[in-house]
């Protein structure tokens, strides 16, 4: 079944070729198919396009239909092309001509921009969750060992004294930087297409701001050739987003198999966590961040990709955004798997408390005796340069004492105000709204 097929076969090649793996990825997007159905026929009934007998009717076959997606045996039968014929299928065959009445007044366009959007709202949500549980992890871990001495680097040349504490904590507050990104995506994306059609409007009094509030939406695309405009950029938007969760999480497993490496030799894992070789019998490979890495850096180029993809396109609909719907979708569940997974073995590592005790570390605590000449009233290039001297001299021995209490330093890592950044931002989703208005559609 094709919602556009009007009695001409269509070549098998050019099906096979033009339906990808729609059928597969649109099981995705079923729930959220019904959702803006149920929202669609609301606003139908109002306007006079649907009786209220024919509603009903409507409502109840589409909520059975959701509680068999949610239960996981739903599917997309041979021969149906997408998940909106599919469920017009059903509807159809099961209701007769009220079945064959949800069409009107929309086009699979703006079906699929609103099937999009209600996917992306859900899943950022979760891509919230997950780094909220990564960003408390980090957060305790931080205070954990806040006193815990480590070096600090700098063209991966031994810089200056740094800690455990503020290592984790650096981590905690760029994933506080990154949730403000998926809240501007989520902004973008939570805005109705419904109504847009095939981009230029209906000729039905059809009610968008009804479906807008009916689906938690926070306003509309108003303009309809823009609210197909959307179709990409919001894609984009979102990719940018998830790059930037994803470039924090690929960042933290680059210095995890870094400093787990021997010649460093910072931080380990417990044995069942890491992988052997088939020929190194002491090999303890950290695989899991390595994996996170490049999983990571694989999400990085998303946004990349659908830009190429949208890039040279004018205003209107174009096959080709299905293109952009087999590596979007699926990114989610990869950027979810990578946060979680980072969570769970990022609590387990074991931290060595004893490092700059170690003769090749003596000199990052030059800068500290450059500031303590500087407070007894020396100038600091003549305090600069006269322990530089001693260094060359082979004079210098290190006091290790640290004295850091400004705001973000080894002694005073801020991590109450860092909460608070967060926890400010979290507010600020109105997620309450949204899960309020599909609660009411399914009720």
């Amino acid at each position: 079944m094709k919602l556009w097929q009007k009695g001409t076969e269509i070549n098998k090649r050019i099906e096979k070729f033009t339906i990808g793996r729609d059928r597969e990825l649109d099981l995705l997007l079923a729930g959220y198919d019904v959702l803006g159905s149920l929202a669609h026929i609301a606003m139908l009934c109002k306007v006079g396009l649907l009786d209220s007998s024919e509603h009903k009717l409507l409502k109840t076959e589409l909520k059975a239909i959701y509680r068999k997606i949610e239960a996981g045996s739903f599917t997309i039968d041979e021969g149906i092309e997408d998940i909106h014929s599919q469920i017009e299928f059903l509807l159809t065959q099961k209701l007769g001509d009220a079945g064959k009445k949800i069409h009107s007044a929309r086009s699979r366009n703006d079906q699929i921009l609103v099937d999009l959007k209600l996917f992306t709202r859900h899943n950022l949500f979760q891509i919230v969750d997950a780094v909220t549980t990564l960003f408390n992890t980090l957060v305790a871990l931080s205070e954990k060992h806040k006193t815990i001495l480590m070096p600090g680097y700098t063209h991966l040349q031994v810089a200056m004294p740094s800690s455990f504490g503020l290592w984790f904590g650096a981590y905690a507050e760029s994933f506080t930087d990154d949730l403000l990104l998926l809240q501007t995506a989520l902004r973008i994306t939570n805005q109705n297409p419904l109504g847009s059609a095939a981009g230029y409007g209906s000729s039905f009094p059809i009610d968008r701001q009804m479906t807008t509030d009916l689906l938690g939406f926070d306003s509309l695309n108003y303009n309809v050739i823009y609210a197909q405009m959307g179709r990409g950029k919001v894609e984009r938007t979102v990719a940018y987003a998830l790059s930037s969760v994803a470039s924090t999480l690929s960042k933290m497993a680059y210095d995890c198999c870094l400093f787990m490496s021997q010649n460093f030799g910072f931080i380990s894992l417990p044995e069942e966590l890491t992988t052997g070789s088939s020929i190194m019998p002491h090999k303890k490979n950290p695989d899991v961040f390595e994996l996170v890495r490049a999983k990571s850096n694989k999400i990085m180029a998303l946004a990349a990709e659908i830009h190429l993809i949208g890039n040279n396109l004018p205003s209107g609909y174009f096959r080709d955004f299905q293109i952009i719907k087999e590596s979007y979708l699926e990114s989610f569940g990869t950027l979810l798997d990578c946060l979680e997974i980072t969570n769970y073995v990022i609590g387990r590592i074991e931290v060595r408390n004893d490092l700059l005790e170690e003769e090749k570390y003596k000199y990052i605590f030059s800068v500290e005796e450059v500031n303590r000449e500087v407070l007894k009233g020396v100038p600091f290039r003549e305090s600069y340069k006269l322990v530089g001297d001693k260094i060359r001299k082979g004079e210098y021995e290190p006091d290790r004492t640290i004295h850091h209490t400004h705001e973000g330093s080894i002694g005073n890592l801020s991590n109450k105000n860092i909460k608070k950044k967060f926890v400010g931002i979290l507010a600020e989703f109105n997620r309450e709204k949204v899960e309020q208005a599909e609660r009411e559609l399914l009720k």
